[in-house]
């Protein structure tokens, strides 16, 4: 097993009666890697989590996290440089949100000196003495996030960690996993929010009915799939009708051209359009979204879950 892997599968199973919720799945999560779990409901993510995180046992196959079984004795020690954050985070009603961390930050053997700091990082901190009834989706999230944010762990898995939370809040949420990536921290996220992914992610694994359908970056598994990036071009007529005659597969339509190219071919394709010298008005240049590349890789039609 490589030493700078945090989460080791080898062959992992699982199944429900006849359900194979997890098959034989092989895949690495490296220290300090920010990565994405991601698939359809019922695609095995869930369960997935519960075995590495010694919530349920495998079928089949291994688990590693921090080079230990996490059914083993020797785990125990581990967790508390692990933070969770489920899917559906429940509190105590009638606590406070303060209560609420200090009862998990004992609990983790943690220093309670650090609790109004947690609060600030996810704007809770006006509300910190509020019982959690009078708490809405969203503070109850990020409440969610400051547990699991407790004591600086090496390794975040975080199932859905922007449901229910508006934009700033998700821009936010990722500032503050960005800040836990470069101190060193590890992050696993489950998500069907794939539009939130795509700039934020070193790599993901696609689950596929329990399988792994594809793993890698983006990146790779774009070029892995032939799935082409878009390029726009605005600009006057003449300018368009210059790129027609030197580029033949363009398209126009509203007084923009649209051109589609290989992903890794693109620096060349605006280096010849550069060549041209015409008037240009501005340039698109769009890649394949984890959107597209999750659709190509599970052969499903429409849209994936928002």
């Amino acid at each position: 097993m490589n030493s700078d892997s945090n989460i080791v599968l080898t062959s992992l199973s699982k199944k429900y009666g006849n359900i194979k919720a997890v098959d034989a799945i092989d895949l690495t999560v490296q220290a300090g890697e920010c990565f994405a779990l991601v698939g359809h409901n019922g695609a095995g993510k869930s369960t997935l989590i519960k075995m590495v995180l010694g919530l349920t046992p495998p079928g089949g196959g291994q688990v590693r996290v921090m080079g230990q079984d996490p059914l083993s004795p020797a785990f125990n020690r581990m967790r508390r440089n692990i933070g969770f954050l489920p899917e559906q985070v429940l509190f105590q009603n009638n606590m406070t949100g303060r209560e609420t961390l200090e009862f998990y930050t004992r609990l983790k053997g943690a220093s309670c000196n650090g609790i109004d700091d947690l609060f600030r990082q996810v704007d809770l901190l006006a509300a910190a003495n509020n019982r959690i009834s009078t708490y809405s989706k969203g503070m109850r999230q990020r409440l969610g996030l400051a547990q699991a944010l407790i004591g600086k762990p090496a390794l975040l898995i975080l199932d859905e960690p922007t449901s229910g939370l508006d934009p700033a809040s998700r821009r936010n949420v990722y500032a503050l996993l960005n800040e836990r990536k470069l101190a060193g921290a590890t992050i696993l996220i489950s998500s069907h929010a794939l539009t939130e992914l795509d700039d934020r992610i070193d790599r993901v694994a696609i689950l596929n009915r329990g399988k792994l359908a594809a793993l890698g970056s983006i990146a790779a598994l774009c070029r892995n799939m032939g799935l082409p990036s878009e390029i726009k071009i605005y600009a006057p007529a003449e300018s368009l009708h210059v790129v027609a005659q030197h580029f033949k597969d363009s398209s126009f339509t509203d007084g923009a051209g649209q051109i589609s190219c290989a992903t890794y071919n693109k620096v060349v394709f605006l280096t010849k359009l550069m060549a041209l010298n015409i008037p240009l008005a501005d340039i698109e240049v769009k890649d394949p979204s984890l959107e597209q590349v999750f659709l190509a890789y599970t052969g499903i039609r429409g849209k994936a879950d928002e």
